[in-house]
């Protein structure tokens, strides 16, 4: 009789799911996670004492006027290095959501909009921006100087700073803000002759691109989802049901590659929150116009290395088709970093694979990516499909780098 039950069991318990070798090939072109590109636009990049610094630099909140927020208040560690709101805040209220630091160094564009071109030419616009630390390259270069721990760690990588404590030509608070000449802050810094600017200006890039090298440590390591590729463990069936429906569907054609990402920019027509201030944000086409105005970035007379960087900024097109588009997200780590999209549009997973399956909602400006359709899941192939998602959260970086320092 115990035989007969045995035998009865056995023919109602699932076999294993088993992907096909068309799938396992289509799987095996998005693992393992990519190597870090070297930075030629940032000498210190890969420098270990700069990280450090770096590091210093990211949790410092006295680089803020309030002396209470830092890089680490809107990329928080304890938070998959984004801040878990829909939208930063800082000084005061950002207009767009935190994206993770987790792995940006291997960003090809930053910012939503891709007005930034380095990881260090990103660091530098929080500093300034009235809403994130509202600081000046000014108060920056004043604090470095002032501090005994930073001014010797500084002054070891890049050389001497300049006579700070000379307050007749180096203002308390100054930058460059050439659209408000009568803002103070561009008060006080058409006060200074061109080579204090440059020497300021020198020392807050410096700064910047100290920071970037910090960021370039926090690398994560492979997920559950490369282990599997790898053949080192097996993702469950919720799990491969979930990659099979993601390859099924074409989510590659925007999240390719190991970086599960194309890197580039498209309009989702995202339904507009009550809490955005801008529904007719103009994303990467406004993104385009600064970061070709922007005499901080990879190509400008601040890089290490401008000419390829250079070019290829020169060369972007602007195109009514970039009107609200946004980059695409690498979807490693994605089930650490809720919320999701641009404007923290959707609190989970679950939310944002619902938006996908049905792409009933639509809002902001610009045109829908023509080749988006719903994927009409039912509810057990959304569970599976976020399972899948969540696979792809890899190990952190070494814990020396989760903390200030």
């Amino acid at each position: 009789m115990l035989t007969l039950l045995l035998g009865c069991l056995a023919t109602v318990v699932p076999a294993p799911l088993e992907l096909t070798a068309a799938e396992n090939e289509a799987a095996a072109q998005l693992s393992p996670p990519p190597a870090l590109r070297d930075d030629p636009t940032n000498r210190v990049a890969d420098d270990d004492a700069a990280a450090r610094f770096g590091q210093r630099l990211y949790f410092d909140t006295a680089l803020s006027s309030t002396g209470e927020v830092a890089c680490a208040t809107c990329h928080d560690p304890e938070l998959g290095f984004a801040d878990g709101i829909e939208l930063a805040e800082g000084v005061g209220t950002a207009g767009k959501h935190s994206p993770t630091v987790l792995d940006s160094a291997r960003n090809r564009w930053f910012f939503w909009d891709g007005r930034a071109d380095t990881a260090w030419t990103q660091a530098t616009g929080p500093w300034e921006s009235p809403v994130e630390h509202d600081s000046s390259r000014l108060e920056i270069a004043h604090h470095l100087a002032a501090d005994v721990v930073l001014r010797p760690e500084y002054e070891a990588i890049f050389g001497a700073l300049p006579p700070m404590e000379d307050s007749t030509r180096f203002p308390a608070r100054g930058r460059p803000i050439p659209d408000d000449l009568d803002h103070p802050d561009q008060v006080a810094w058409a006060s200074m002759t061109a080579d204090d600017q440059d020497a300021v200006t020198e020392v807050f890039v410096n700064a910047a691109k100290a920071v970037a090298a910090y960021e370039r440590k926090l690398v994560t390591g492979p997920s559950r989802f490369d282990d599997h590729v790898a053949g080192v463990t097996t993702l469950h069936d919720d799990e491969l049901l979930g990659l099979r429906i993601f390859l099924a569907n074409h989510c590659v054609l925007c999240h390719a590659g190991p970086e599960l990402s194309d890197r580039e920019f498209h309009n989702l027509l995202l339904p507009v929150p009550a809490w955005v201030a801008d529904p007719d944000d103009y994303g990467r086409y406004a993104g385009i116009v600064k970061l070709q105005a922007n005499p901080l970035s990879g190509g400008g007379a601040w890089s290490d290395a401008p000419d390829d960087a250079a070019t290829r900024i020169s060369q972007l097109a602007l195109t009514e088709e970039q009107v609200g588009q946004f980059k695409t997200p690498t979807l490693r780590n994605v089930g650490r970093t809720a919320p999701y999209m641009h404007a923290g549009h959707f609190a989970e997973l679950e939310d944002v694979v619902a938006f996908y399956s049905a792409l009933d909602e639509q809002g902001g400006v610009g045109h829908r990516e023509e080749f988006l359709a719903p994927l009409d899941l039912d509810e057990d192939e959304q569970a599976a499909l976020v399972a899948f998602l969540r696979s792809l959260d890899g190990t952190l970086p070494d814990a020396e780098w989760l903390t200030a320092p």
